[in-house]
């Protein structure tokens, strides 16, 4: 995929999500002149082994560390959901508030987590965000009778998002170059101190570097992040 496209939404579902997943993928696109905005499903309250913390405080780290990362990336804007880490699932509300990030900020391109995976565990607020992001662009923010109230109170009109790419599948048909944004990758990562104390630029990088180099097996780049595209528009 070389093409940049205008409008990105990003459903993420914990903090640092979006940077370790697709962070690669938002600075080019960012550079390339995208417009992306982040949606963070969850607070984050419960990624910690101190057991000196509290969900409270750690909440609010970690959004603060979000909110610094998706400055270095470039990102236009955070919504921020905050629902309880580990306890998302498939509601009409939730659903309705990503039906509404859709219709307000009508993105091109959507990525978000794998929900299909296989292979291996995946965490659950991971299914349950992809699976919700999925159903929210295809069919409800398209179609008019569905939350019709966003139109009535909020004059949303009906939007169609014309991909969807998955990150972390099993089995990725589409790569996007990222070989020059592994330092900006790097420093965004990083930003979230609280899942990785300590680590500095270069050793993230180093790893990026290593991770992106087995993600674009089967591509013609050196470095990619790797994805699952699904179309709407045909």
């Amino acid at each position: 995929m070389d093409e940049t496209p205008g409008r990105v939404l990003v459903v993420i579902p914990h903090p640092d999500d979006a940077e370790g997943w697709c962070g690669g993928t938002v600075a080019a696109w960012v550079k390339g002149g995208a417009r992306v905005v982040y949606v963070l499903c969850t607070d984050g309250s419960k990624g910690t082994d101190d057991p000196e913390m509290s969900p409270q405080r750690l909440a609010q780290i970690r959004e603060k560390e979000q909110l610094e990362a998706a400055s270095v990336l470039g990102v236009e804007d955070v919504v921020l959901l905050r629902h309880a880490d580990g306890e998302l699932e498939d509601t009409y509300e939730f659903r309705r508030e990503l039906v509404r990030a859709i219709r307000l900020h009508r993105p091109d391109v959507i990525l978000c987590p794998d929900p299909y995976r296989r292979k291996s565990h995946w965490h659950r607020d991971h299914r349950i965000a992809g699976q919700v992001a999925a159903d929210a662009a295809f069919p409800y923010a398209r179609d008019h009778l569905h939350f019709q109230e966003l139109y009535r109170d909020e004059g949303l009109e009906t939007h169609k998002a014309g991909t969807i790419l998955f990150w972390a599948p099993d089995t990725p048909d589409t790569h996007i170059d990222i070989g020059g944004h592994i330092d900006t990758k790097a420093r965004a990562l990083v930003c979230h101190q609280s899942q990785n104390p300590g680590r500095t630029v270069e050793q993230a990088a180093e790893g990026i570097s290593q991770r992106a180099r087995l993600s674009a097996a089967g591509s013609q780049v050196e470095y990619a992040e790797a994805f699952r595209k699904v179309e709407f528009r045909r």
